[in-house]
């Protein structure tokens, strides 16, 4: 008995050890458009940000100037003007209880890669915190419009001054002798002048004066409210693949293949899952956008007419997941929060956001009552199943699990879920059980394959995420001292399988008051239950710089990471980790976030197949990556013909 128990451990042991793909990321060497392994951290993102820069003008960013509209010129070519879905961030329903912009910088580049103009600029305030520095970048709302305002320094702009670099409108105002970018103060005093493209283009070096739209400058009239640290940067995105999982991201709207609410149809028409207002632009339903430089980003740089106007310029993506859990192994563990032989409960994270199809063709269709086709099972289980999107705190009334059984309506909108079923694993094994959630990405960050070789490159970080956050009952299933609405509060997270912690990433959204008060904010963590405490951020303050108009947004964002490195306690596993914020001004926390990247225990390999047409003619090839953590791969070559558009990229855990 004991040399069969010993057997049947080895054989589970070598069935956990291919296991999940933590964080799987790729690019290729596609010119503008080479996928998230380009983008997916702020130091990647520079150094796309300097190569396309250097392509375009022939010089390396070094200044801040140079810098500035590196970035400037990247975001015109990945995130487009549009009406993004609103989050539940105050958890009373849709769009109810305070600002629901989406703030976060990598949501709303990787989930959406669209908003209005306030919305963009805040998250991107987050970008130049790393970029240049703390607080040299605010949104400044003009007339009819939220812009933006960079703080340069060095040659023209000596010790500092303010610049407009608006990426909403696609602009930026260079003075009459080309010297330096002019702040929107300074463009008031001759707005008749320098808001017109055809006033000595060539002074503004290839970027065009109101890129979009020959009238947009002219919103620069007023000069009204200034909005320091208006967004912030939680963790990079990563997807965690669990063992039968894959994920396919599609760069068009309409999923090639029938809902799976409904039984196969080989005549069903196109599918459009999203999260945002519909457009309807050109029959389609959905997000888009019709003067963008999106998709046509080698028209850009040297422009003498602008974007033009072209219905469905840059639509909205849809990532894929479809998870099968193997019951017939321990593979299975790797999705499980919690279980026992009368129940088991899954758990979903995503960096993208739950779609779905909305039940009717209204602009907000997506929050009404019958949404589809975001969550839907698909096997033949017989027991009861609940959902939760606050961390386990609450749970949906039951529904009965079976084939097509659709749960969209209780996690649109949503990042993370949690799905317990009332049945062990030895119950579910044979059913077929496969769990199929739907979401929307931005088209811009998932690779492409161009004409020709393509040089193709992988890496895994072995890296998944727990989240506190970024909806209020989210973070509040972790608060263990203070409350929201009060000066200081405190999380506490742990590793949903007693995984090894890797880094915090912590944000406290603050009523810094207007104009924002001279106050010290701080963020610890302490891997000892509170005895002592470590600084994620210390002495953080919103650092105010003339010119000002007379007006200012009442909050703020406090926002950082720290690795985490775990006191030597080999037997007693990874300890909680908590996080506390608090300030010596009294300033009250609004709400709080925090996020707890962790190492995958077992990492897996991963099989990733592209699909794309040549000349029309569709193709695929597929590749298999082993399972090494940390190390990029460049062993794939991938020789396509001629005239080609890809169509899809798929991620699959073995």
């Amino acid at each position: 008995m004991r040399l069969i128990s010993a057997v049947l451990c080895a054989v589970l042991a070598a069935a956990w050890a291919q296991a999940a793909c933590g964080d799987p990321q790729l690019k290729t060497d596609h010119p503008w458009y080479p996928g998230e392994l380009s983008c997916s951290s702020f130091e990647r993102l520079f150094k796309t940000q300097a190569e396309i820069y250097k392509r375009a003008t022939g010089k390396e960013p070094a200044t801040d100037e140079e810098k500035a509209l590196a970035a400037w010129y990247w975001r015109n070519l990945n995130y487009a003007h549009g009406e993004e879905g609103a989050a539940d961030y105050w958890s009373q329903g849709f769009r109810k209880g305070g600002d629901c912009k989406t703030r976060e910088y990598w949501t709303g580049l990787f989930a959406h890669g669209f908003g209005l103009c306030g919305t963009t600029h805040a998250q991107w305030t987050a970008e130049f915190d790393k970029l240049l520095g703390h607080c040299r970048s605010r949104v400044t709302g003009v007339a009819g419009h939220n812009s933006f305002e960079v703080y340069l320094t060095g040659g023209a702009y000596g010790e500092g001054s303010w610049a407009l670099l608006d990426h909403d409108v696609s602009t930026v105002i260079f003075s009459p002798d080309g010297s330096r970018l002019l702040s929107i103060k300074e463009i008031m005093a001759d707005l008749k002048t320098l808001k017109n493209p055809a006033f000595k283009p060539e002074r503004q070096r290839g970027w065009r004066v109101a890129g979009l739209h020959d009238d947009d400058a002219a919103a620069y009239s007023e000069y009204k409210v200034a909005e320091y640290l208006a967004g912030y940067a939680g963790p990079p995105p990563a997807v965690q693949l669990r063992a039968g999982e894959s994920l396919r991201r599609y760069l068009k709207p309409g999923l090639e293949v029938a809902p799976a609410s409904v039984p196969a149809d080989k005549n069903a028409g196109p599918t459009f899952v999203f999260w945002g207002m519909n457009y309807k632009a050109a029959g389609i339903p959905g997000p888009e956008r019709s003067r963008t430089w999106v998709n046509q980003p080698d028209k850009m740089h040297g422009s003498k007419k602008g974007t033009g106007w072209v219905p469905g310029q840059v639509r909205f993506a849809n990532a894929v997941y479809t998870y099968a859990p193997d019951f017939t192994s321990a593979k299975y563990k790797e999705g499980v929060v919690d279980e026992s032989d009368a129940q088991i409960t899954f758990e979903f994270y995503t960096p993208y956001v739950i779609a779905c199809t909305p039940p009717n063709d209204k602009p907000w269709g997506i929050y009404d009552e019958g949404g589809k086709n975001g969550l839907v099972l698909r096997g033949k289980m017989a027991c009861p199943v609940s959902v939760s999107t606050d961390q386990g705190k609450t749970w949906s009334a039951t529904a009965n699990a079976q084939d097509g059984l659709d749960l969209t309506d209780l996690v649109k909108g949503h990042q993370q879920y949690l799905i317990r079923f009332a049945a062990g694993a030895k119950t579910l094994a044979g059913t077929g059980l496969t769990i199929r959630t739907v979401c929307q990405c931005n088209t811009a960050i998932i690779p492409r394959l161009h004409d020709g070789e393509n040089k193709i490159t992988f890496l895994a970080s072995g890296l998944g995420v727990l989240a506190a956050g970024p909806n209020k009952n989210q973070a509040a299933a972790h608060l263990v001292d203070g409350t929201f609405g009060s000066k200081t509060v405190t999380l506490e997270l742990s590793t949903p399988r007693k995984e090894v912690p890797a880094r915090l990433y912590a944000v406290g959204w603050v009523g810094s008051g207007a104009p924002p008060a001279p106050v010290k904010y701080q963020i610890e963590y302490s891997l000892d239950t509170g005895k002592t405490w470590q600084p994620v951020v210390k002495d953080w303050q919103v650092q105010r710089r003339p010119q000002e108009p007379g007006d200012f947004w009442s909050q703020s964002f406090c926002f950082g990471d720290v690795e985490l490195v775990a006191p030597a306690a080999p037997d007693a596993g990874p300890t909680p980790v908590r996080v506390r914020f608090s300030n010596d001004g009294g300033k009250n926390y609004l709400k709080a976030e925090a996020y707890l990247a962790y190492r995958v225990a077992q990492p897996g390999p991963v099989q990733v197949t592209f699909s794309w047409t040549e000349a029309g003619a569709p193709k695929t090839a597929s590749h298999d990556y082993p399972a090494e953590v940390g190390k990029e791969d460049t062993t794939w070559t991938l020789s396509t013909g001629q005239k080609v558009e890809t169509l899809w990229v798929d991620y699959a855990a073995k």
